[in-house]
């Protein structure tokens, strides 16, 4: 780095002082390397109570500032927004069993495995509640060059515990899951979601794999001295979902606060105790996110369909509802939702810039959220 410049320390928000100790917490965290730059949102009451953004690209003198649009790599947020969305959607519509075993559409899950094997017994829900007993994480990027190969190594992977039993984040298991949905629909996940997801919802600026000429405007995510040997910068940092063309069940999918707001506030407005929709209006029905926001086993899991919920200590502080749902992402992104308040809160960062090191937002994303909600 070179030509580093400190962040402004004493920025006036656009909604006055209100947030002002949750901005204080994210000037804090740029001063100290967290992160060059982030944007942030709050929604609450049915209104967006601030879009705001602090910090630049990276610590270069030269390096643009962040707005409240800018656009972020989701990193695993893409496993709610858009994975999870989809399952969501086609449960809704009687087009999606939960239940339904993944080697009956993906049968080479089960082909060439012992009779009886733990695969044969996978079904759609383990992989959405991260139970399926597939491994967390695999760097098929080492070895593996072109998309079919990656999914038939996916396809592959030995199970490490019987279905249900284990809680074990997977990334494997929501490249599966995306791959399997894709089936149901009969096209790409990109595809689907903008027509139905975010054309609708007016997320003008979500989607993915943006154009060269819009990737000068995306914070890059890392110096890449290990496999691209370049800048990541308005592409996938993801090093698996870059293999997939982009496009991924786990990751893949860039965003910004306005839009993730708008998508969050199409749960709320779905969620539990709030009235049917004119004319079936909703994308999301209140039975559909109540199932989806439910804990699965086993016990001790935090994890529910898609969606993770608060644990102890978990990123969304104290002041979240057990009753609530969100997701983190690598890059540095969060999106929490809390059901019985009616709030929502996205953080975007590029905490992996220059390299991946620092773990500071570990303690920055529950002193943040903290904060919004006791301003709320």
């Amino acid at each position: 780095m070179n030509a580093e410049v400190t962040p402004p320390l004493t920025k006036q928000l656009s909604s006055g002082t209100r947030f002002a100790a949750a901005a204080q917490i994210l000037n804090d965290a740029i001063a100290a390397h967290a992160f060059p730059g982030c944007a942030f949102g709050v929604l609450a009451d049915g209104k967006v109570q601030i879009q705001d953004a602090l910090g630049h690209f990276t610590y270069e003198g030269t390096s643009p500032a962040v707005t409240a649009e800018t656009v972020y790599d989701l990193a695993s947020v893409t496993k709610v927004v858009a994975t999870t969305a989809l399952a969501m959607g086609l449960f809704q519509h009687g087009q999606l069993d939960l239940d339904m075993l993944l080697g009956d559409m993906l049968p080479g899950f089960v082909t060439g495995r012992a009779l009886g094997d733990r695969a044969r017994h996978v079904k759609l829900r383990h992989l959405l509640a991260h139970n399926s007993g597939l491994p967390g994480y695999v760097e098929f990027f080492r070895t593996i060059t072109t998309p079919s190969e990656l999914f038939r190594a996916c396809l592959q992977l030995p199970l490490e515990a019987e279905p249900g039993t284990r809680s074990e984040y997977s990334d494997p298991g929501f490249i599966l899951l995306g791959k399997a949905l894709e089936l149901c629909i009969g096209e790409p996940l990109s595809v689907w979601t903008e027509r139905e997801l975010f054309q609708p919802l007016g997320m003008t600026s979500t989607g993915y794999s943006p154009t060269p000429g819009k990737r000068s405007l995306i914070p890059p995510t890392e110096e890449d001295t290990t496999f691209r040997h370049r800048r990541i910068q308005g592409e996938v940092q993801d090093e698996n979902a870059w293999l997939l063309k982009g496009s991924a069940g786990h990751a893949g999918l860039f965003s910004n606060v306005p839009d993730l707001l708008r998508f969050a506030g199409e749960i709320l407005i779905s969620g539990p105790g709030k009235a049917p929709a004119a004319n079936n209006a909703r994308l999301f029905q209140a039975e559909t996110v109540e199932l989806f926001a439910e804990r699965q086993g086993p016990e001790g899991s935090s994890r529910a369909l898609g969606w993770d919920t608060p644990s102890q200590n978990s990123s969304s502080g104290r002041h979240f509802s057990p009753h609530s749902i969100g997701h983190l992402g690598f890059s540095g992104c969060s999106l929490w939702i809390d059901l019985d308040a009616g709030v929502a809160v996205a953080l975007l960062t590029n905490r992996t810039w220059p390299d991946r090191q620092s773990q500071l937002i570990r303690k920055i994303r529950p002193a943040f959220h903290d904060a919004v909600r006791e301003a709320l």
